[in-house]
């Protein structure tokens, strides 16, 4: 049963070092061949990472692109309007460039030096460019759900995920009525995850995706080593676990929740 991952970042540095032999494009290689994935959204978290996530996207049949700029790479680029203008650029073209969401853009609080103003500045701006366009988003929310909850009622009309969702059951309930899907990464499958594990199990299974985060989040029990889209199946797993569907249902489940979210067609 094939599996869809619905957030990953393989163009990120870890895949050119030595934890992954070979390289990205091999192990991309296998991974696809294989069959066991049947969709994968790569998704940027800047400019020029978002052209990368293309590029890659390009070369798999099974591979789409998102193109954003994360709250946290926010603060490198303080022309936000000459940003946002090159991201507009790439979102003209998104049938060409396989963008299917933008993202990956939202609010992240974990670091003192964080300037919550200008990151919210980015977001809402970007809120208003996903409206414009009819495109979902992919939101980043650490240790900021309140504001990020605020962010999107600011914005009627506004869809997407929540991706590697921490947030209580509540709130994801809330987003769900909204028109949002609630994504899970490795994260589920830890032994101290109990809560967020929980809040995966209380879901309606037709608004939950899965993801790697890749190459970060892996897994147990290969938490803290490189991760990639083969290690999914632990993820499908522990919601099938959790669901009292089994793997085979929360894979299928998964990958049709994402197909339409994404509005792809039977070309995975």
């Amino acid at each position: 049963m094939a599996l869809f991952d619905s957030h990953a970042h393989y163009f990120d540095a870890r895949f050119a070092s030595e934890e992954c032999p070979g390289g990205v494009d091999r192990l991309l290689d296998t991974l696809t061949a294989m069959g066991d994935i049947g969709g994968i959204v790569n998704v940027g978290t800047d400019i020029p990472s978002s052209h990368a996530a293309i590029a890659q996207a390009k070369r798999y049949p099974a591979m789409y692109a998102a193109a954003g700029i994360h709250p946290s790479d926010a603060q490198r680029y303080p022309d936000m309007a000459s940003e946002l203008t090159k991201l507009e650029t790439l979102l003209q073209h998104a049938k060409e460039n396989k963008i299917v969401a933008l993202g990956e853009i939202g609010l992240d609080y974990h670091y003192p030096e964080t300037d919550k103003k200008f990151q919210a500045e980015y977001l809402d701006a970007q809120l208003a460019l996903a409206v414009r366009y009819d495109m979902p988003v992919i939101i980043h929310d650490r240790e900021a759900h309140g504001d990020c909850f605020d962010a999107i009622c600011r914005h009627p009309g506004v869809f997407g995920v929540f991706h590697s969702y921490s947030g209580s059951a509540e709130m994801a309930q809330d987003l769900i009525r909204r028109g949002f899907y609630i994504s899970f990464s490795g994260t589920i499958t830890f032994k101290n995850a109990t809560k967020i594990a929980a809040v995966a199990a209380s879901l309606p299974h037709d608004r939950v995706l899965i993801e790697t985060d890749c190459p970060y989040l892996a897994p147990h029990p290969f938490r803290g080593h490189l991760n990639h889209s083969g290690l999914m199946t632990h993820t499908a797993e522990k919601l099938g676990e959790l669901w009292g569907v089994g793997y085979e249902a929360a894979a299928e489940l998964t990958m049709q929740n994402a197909k339409r979210l994404f509005r792809l067609g039977r070309d995975l």
